[in-house]
């Protein structure tokens, strides 16, 4: 059973019916392969089980809760209802019925609570894949919206922001994509193949910002793309590229499937069009996209306040004026010791050009 439904049932049948008129909420949001909808038979092995989380108002609500859930049965749906999940309680042997508020939930997983407003400094220190699983999961009871609410707010980036991360993303692309050749051509075929994997990587993760999605952590991330729209058109190429027994190869595959992410980086109208044919790079026999060209157009079109100073701050590269964007902090990290933590996030502020992480400006 996937855990989604388990989780459901065992609300509805197990959970729901000890809490009488205390007034709550309710879902299965946040961490987990089935709060995703990735979860298998593989995933029963450890930290699996029927969960939930009640949402209250109140501490006094929140006592109530525990009290009733004192009276949880032993087993639900043949699965232990008591068992080790290594994420919460120390790994201890418990019920994994999580009892909180929204605003605390929210706070413990992306450093703030969406309900007070998401500023350009809560946006970039977000990891896109702990808003998947905000945005992902289900919610089983939504007393009073305030869980909705949230998710909502959660739903995208608004547009200057959304900008920033897209022209930041094809800055990465454009930072390597030459490598694959050059690397290639001195015989350094493991080089080029390790420089195709990362570029590849990082068109993935374009596609989830052309498509409107939040990109999940690696071990989902090619099963998600492969449920996007474009992974008809992009995927083909890409398993090219990395699967090419040479360089020129793989350059003819990464450039089709930059082309493809650069057509639909233009149909989404945030920024004036852009040709989206590869071509030579420089006097070298080495074919390339020049990503940068996206990231210069999508950033002069960001009038955004806060947004417009960051890019100013960060100002251009000497020899061609190109922007120059670290982006979002999950373009910037590739740590899970980082990306799991919310305060480690917002304290590389600094290092993503905002100063003060307890502010929503930049200044």
């Amino acid at each position: 059973m996937p855990g989604l439904q388990l989780s459901r049932r065992f609300y509805d049948q197990a959970v729901a019916p000890l809490l009488g008129g205390i007034p709550h909420s309710a879902g299965l949001l946040g961490d987990g392969s089935e709060v995703l909808g990735f979860d298998d038979a593989v995933s029963t092995d450890h930290d699996f089980g029927p969960r939930v989380q009640v949402f209250v108002a109140t501490q006094a609500d929140a006592e109530g809760v525990h009290t009733a859930l004192e009276r949880l049965p032993q087993r639900f749906e043949d699965f232990p209802v008591a068992y080790r999940d290594a994420d919460r309680l120390d790994g201890a042997e418990h019920h994994q019925v999580e009892v909180t508020t929204a605003a605390r939930f929210f706070t413990e997983r992306i450093g703030c609570d969406p309900a007070d407003g998401m500023g350009p400094a809560d946006w970039l220190t977000a990891p896109t894949q702990r808003l998947a699983t905000l945005v992902g999961g289900d919610v089983f009871r939504d007393a009073d919206g305030s869980l909705e609410s949230r998710r909502r707010a959660l739903r995208w980036y608004p547009q200057d922001v959304w900008r920033y991360a897209l022209a930041a993303a094809w800055l990465r692309v454009s930072q390597e994509e030459a490598f694959i050749g050059r690397t290639g051509a001195v015989g350094d075929d493991l080089g080029s193949a390790l420089v195709t994997a990362r570029v590849a990587r990082d068109l993935v993760r374009i596609g989830f910002l052309v498509e409107r999605r939040w990109a999940p952590y690696s071990k989902w991330l090619g099963t998600a793309f492969s449920r996007l729209p474009l992974a008809e058109r992009v995927g083909p190429h890409l398993s090219a590229a990395v699967r090419a027994g040479d360089w020129r190869a793989r350059e003819t595959a990464l450039c089709a499937a930059q082309r493809e992410l650069a057509i639909a980086t233009n149909r989404l109208g945030l920024a004036d069009e852009v040709d989206p044919e590869p071509r030579q790079f420089y006097d070298r026999d080495i074919r390339v996209l020049f990503g940068d060209r996206f990231t210069n157009a999508l950033a002069a079109r960001v009038t955004d306040p806060e947004v417009r100073a960051l890019i100013t701050r960060f100002g251009t590269r000497r020899h061609d004026a190109s922007a120059m964007l670290p982006g979002t902090v999950d373009q910037v990290v590739d740590s899970v010791e980082v990306l799991g933590h919310p305060d480690r996030c917002r304290a590389a502020t600094g290092v993503l050009g905002i100063t003060d992480p307890s502010q929503a400006s930049p200044e």
